[in-house]
């Protein structure tokens, strides 16, 4: 199913009084493992797992067995971007062994590398330029301190100009990143974040983890960790994906993450996602597995429509 590009130029469309609330305030969709649309089975395994899963992974049809449960999403960054999605969940690692510092993607295989992703999603910036999206660096594996100010230069060359300051999270809306022409705000759960002004410190932007496979736990979860949101000076994430443990796997290792867990209980997840309201303690940015099988960015979009109706109030 092709995700519609109706919401290409959502936030630029916003009505006016909405461009001027915090970003933090707004309903905003994400994906989660933004980029595993596309691992590469002929990698080797990547280091963010066990000892044991790597010596398994010798045999050809274990690959094959992790892609079905490494893959979270089948859109690309620019048809994620086209479909509305604004968040990008990202883990990265360097290839150990490889001579070149290059950077790539991962979740259990490699991914494409870094500067490839962040080229197309700089293509859909240029082309929509009211546009604002979040990059959440926020696992890294196999990475030295050169391997870190290597990326970190891809992003600043890449971004340039567009890259969003360290200010007061209040302060970050629509309005004031169009003025100042800025369009991409850069997460990165490291230290060397305090060394870059374009470097969000990854306390900024918290994200629980529910790690169930049981939807109802998740969406207690979703609701608790909400209420417990930070009144001021963070955005938040609310996960709302489930997560396999090694038991659902070995029970379900031929169907994979899609058919066992996400195709049977998406529709939950999308109904509690329209019974929630943004604003200082609701919801801000919500993440999905797939986000192409149920109408997920348009219904996380539509909440904003909730902000319009405080304000005429």
């Amino acid at each position: 199913m092709a995700v519609e590009s109706c919401n290409a130029d959502w936030m630029g469309s916003l009505p006016p009084a909405l461009c001027t609330l915090p970003l933090a305030n707004l309903a905003i969709p994400g994906s989660h493992d933004s980029f595993s649309y596309w691992v590469d089975e002929k990698s080797p395994v990547g280091p963010d797992q066990a000892t044991a899963i790597k010596r398994l992974a010798r045999i050809s049809l274990v690959k094959k067995l992790m892609k079905k449960w490494s893959v979270t999403q089948n859109l690309t960054f620019k048809e994620q971007l086209e479909g509305g999605i604004r968040y990008f969940d990202l883990r990265v690692s360097s290839k150990p062994g490889e001579a070149r510092q290059e950077i790539y993607f991962i979740h259990g295989l490699f991914g494409i590398n870094v500067w490839d992703g962040l080229m197309e999603i700089k293509t859909f910036l240029t082309h929509h330029p009211k546009e604002v999206i979040f990059l959440d660096f926020n696992h890294f594996y196999a990475m030295d301190n050169n391997h870190h100010v290597y990326l970190i230069t891809r992003i600043q060359e890449v971004f340039e100009s567009r890259l969003c300051t360290k200010e007061c999270v209040e302060n970050v809306t629509l309005q004031n990143l169009w003025r100042k022409q800025q369009q991409v705000l850069v997460f990165y759960h490291n230290r060397l974040c305090e060394e870059y002004p374009f470097l969000w410190s990854g306390n900024k932007i918290p994200a629980p983890w529910a790690n169930t496979t049981n939807v109802h736990k998740l969406l207690h979860f979703l609701e608790t960790t909400l209420g417990e949101r930070a009144e001021h000076g963070t955005f938040h994430v609310s996960q709302a994906i489930l997560t396999p443990g090694v038991e659902t796997i070995a029970l379900y290792l031929i169907r994979g993450l899609k058919n066992t867990l996400v195709h049977k209980n998406l529709p939950l997840i999308l109904n509690w996602v329209k019974l929630q309201k943004p604003g200082i303690m609701g919801v801000n940015i919500i993440t999905s597995d797939f986000v192409e099988l149920v109408d997920f960015a348009a219904t996380v979009i539509a909440l904003n429509d909730l902000l319009l109706e405080d304000n005429k109030s």
